[in-house]
This record gives structure tokens, sequence and C-alpha cells, in this order.
């Protein structure tokens, strides 16, 4: 499928003092990518000629396809990237709803773990209609209330497909793209979110319908961006290309699932994404549902997300054969490299989601504000994960995706 990629105001400006921070990178001509003629960025005299006062005018190349923008936050040292090619920044930890808001932890607990998560400087918290039956959204939206944070100051995105039992109720058509947000938003106690996701791709749904649909909500002020969740990378730019088709809104992102043992498409599909047509990436489960932490031991702990009902994949996961020699058997592998690095292996398996091309934020599902805490910490093992280093988690894990190059 042949996709034009518009250039954009934005493709042409001038790099930020950010990306200057990135060091220098070749120009059209293969210098240092300062501007030809003009000489430490002074912009070239007046009425110049020649070729190097022509090429003072030409804008600057944008910034590398691989390079996500990274600043850190005053205070908190959490890490702000775009999220994917857009200009929403977004932190690079953000925090989920699945499983525990509205049902795993009690509501004073999900306060605890969103007032201390919006002190480090997470910002993207992650929901969705189908959570707890709309209890996720419900819990969500009163503890923002009654916090009463900026609006501005944080990121909601939430996701429709599965609200309710009606047939109605269900997929992406506009009818249940448009009342399953207002749904949502009833929920939340918000006037929009900031993003929505069509979570999972809908066979039942032309996909004109759907991106109509989403740029409908859109322009009606109920949402800011559009994603998807859990689609294939086809399907992706099938979107993109009906979207620039009819002059309509492309997607933004994509919500993956993507950890240790689950790398194909986090490391071959997206990253590609990003670059052809700017779709970022925001992944979740990057412990795979747990799994990456010594805690299983081949065994079901009562307390974990595995005993839940409707779970019970997860559990015959963890008590497989498979689930005891891959993940578990890995695992205690990287205790060593974690214990070098003074760090947990969760700690580790999430500093390495986040250093993958593309990934604008890693969601985290916790239990309490502790664990959030010890999940935080990631970001200080970030830094230490050097090529070398993620070269050798390769050679213990085995499973790195063959290189299409």
């Amino acid at each position: 499928m042949q996709v034009s990629i518009a250039c954009t105001e934005q493709n042409l400006r001038s790099r930020s003092s950010e990306d200057r921070l990135c060091g220098p990178r070749p120009g059209p001509g293969g210098g240092n990518g300062g501007p030809v003629g003009g000489g430490h960025g002074n912009p070239p005299r007046e009425g110049g000629s020649g070729p190097k006062a022509r090429a003072a005018l030409v804008p600057r190349p944008p910034a590398p396809a691989g390079s996500l923008r990274e600043s850190t936050g005053r205070g908190t040292g959490m890490k702000y990237r775009n999220l994917g090619k857009s200009g929403l920044r977004v932190s690079c930890l953000g925090l989920g709803t699945w499983v525990t808001f509205g049902s795993q932890i009690s509501d004073e607990t999900a306060e605890d773990v969103l007032t201390v998560a919006y002190e480090h400087g997470v910002n993207l918290f992650d929901t969705a209609e189908v959570y707890a039956a709309g209890k996720a959204e419900r819990t969500l939206g009163n503890i923002l209330k009654s916090k009463g944070w900026r609006r501005s100051s944080y990121v909601i995105t939430t996701k429709i497909f599965g609200g309710g039992q009606a047939e109605t109720e269900r997929g992406l058509s506009r009818k249940h793209i448009i009342e399953g947000l207002q749904g949502s938003l009833e929920r939340l106690q918000l006037g929009y979110v900031d993003i929505v996701f069509a979570n999972r791709s809908d066979p039942n749904s032309p996909m004109e319908e759907i991106v109509r649909a989403m740029t409908y909500v859109i322009n009606q002020g109920l949402a800011l961006y559009w994603g998807t969740s859990r689609w294939g990378a086809a399907e992706i730019m099938e979107a993109y290309s009906m979207a620039r088709q009819f002059n309509l809104i492309p997607p933004v992102c994509e919500q993956a699932e993507h950890h240790l043992f689950q790398r194909e498409k986090g490391e071959m599909q997206l990253p590609e994404l990003y670059h052809k047509i700017g779709v970022g990436s925001v992944t979740w489960s990057p412990l795979a549902c747990g799994l990456i932490t010594s805690k299983y031991e081949g065994r079901v702990p009562e307390t974990c997300r595995a005993t839940i009902k409707g779970y019970q994949w997860l559990k015959d996961k963890v008590q497989s054969e498979g689930g005891k020699k891959q993940p578990q058997a890995k695992v205690m592998d990287l205790l060593p490299m974690a214990h070098q690095l003074g760090c947990t292996v969760a700690q580790l398996a999430i500093a390495w989601c986040l250093r993958s091309e593309g990934v604008s934020s890693v969601l985290l599902g916790v239990s309490s504000a502790a664990q959030l805490l010890e999940h935080l910490g990631a970001l200080q093992v970030l830094s230490q994960l050097t090529p070398q280093t993620v070269m050798e988690i390769d050679g213990l894990l085995g499973n790195k995706p063959p290189s299409k190059k």
C-alpha cells in the first residue's frame, strides 16, 4: 500500500532547544547540520547571494525519524516524550486502571496511587469503558474531581469497544463510538478526553466509518486525538490512508502489549509505522501481567491478578509447562544483571520497554502506592541500559526478532 506523507509546517521548523541537546546532526550536505554560510546560526547578511546565502534560507531537516524528543520534569525526574509525531507531551510512564481500579483495589487505595503518580510527574492516565464494567472510569472520575487538579495538567485516555450487552453497545460502529464516548465522559465527569482509542479492530464496521466517526468526535470537542489499540499494522496503515484520502483525522498512536516475552510487534511493526506515518506507541503490560517478577515461582498467589474472575487464561499461562520454562526461568537468569545494576527485575523490565524505538509511554498497572514507587524507579535504570547491556539481555532471552536489514 502506497501512502503519501504530507510535509507539515512542524517538519520545516528549526529544531528546538531540547533537540539541540541531542548534538549535531548531518545537514543536506553532510556537515554538522548548522546553516550553511550563516556561521553559528547567524542569518546570512542582507543582500547576500551565491550558494552559501541561498543555502542559509533552506530550512533545516526535521529531527531524525527514530528519535523521540525527551525532556525531564522539574523536581520529579519524570521524562516526557511526544505522543508519536503529534505535539502532545506525555510522561514516559503512565498509569493504567485495567483490573485494579473499581475492582481489585479500594477507592481509597486508588486515590493514593493516583496521587503518588501525579506528584511524581505522571500525567497520562489510561482507562476504558469495559474496565470493571465502567467502574474504573467512574472511580478515576471521582478522584480527579475531588483532587481539583488543573485539567490542562494531565492526559486522560479511554478505549471504546465493549460497553454493554446489547448488540449496538459493542464494536466500532459510528453509533457506538459516539454514544460509548459520551457514556465514558459521563462516568469520568469530564467534558472531553485527550485520546480515545478504538480498542480492537472490528470486522463488522467499515474502516471509513470508523475514521469518520473518530474525526467527528474530535471535531465536536469530545476528544482531542484518537488512536488504535491492538490493531494490526496493515489496519493502521489502512486507517491512515483512508484519513488522507478523505481529508479526515488519522490516528496518532497504537496501544500494544510489549514486554521481554512479547517483542515482534513492538520492535518490528511499530517502529516502521512511526517512521512511515508518525504513529507512536503506548505500550502496556511491561511485566507480562506480573509474570516478569520472581513472585510466581510456578504457583499463583491468592492475591495476584491471575486469580481474578475472567482471567483464567493468565492462571493457565502461569501454571503451564511453557509458562514455567519460558518467562519464569528467564526471569531467574536476569536476576544477576538486575543485582549488578542495583535494581529489581521489574525495574529492569520496565526500563527495557522504555528504550524501545518509538515508544511514547509505558503504562504501569499497580495495586499499591509502594508498588508504583518501585516501578517509577525504572527511570534511574534507563540511563544504565547501554548497548552492551541490551545485547546481554538479548543473549539471555534468546528471542530477539530477526532484523529486516
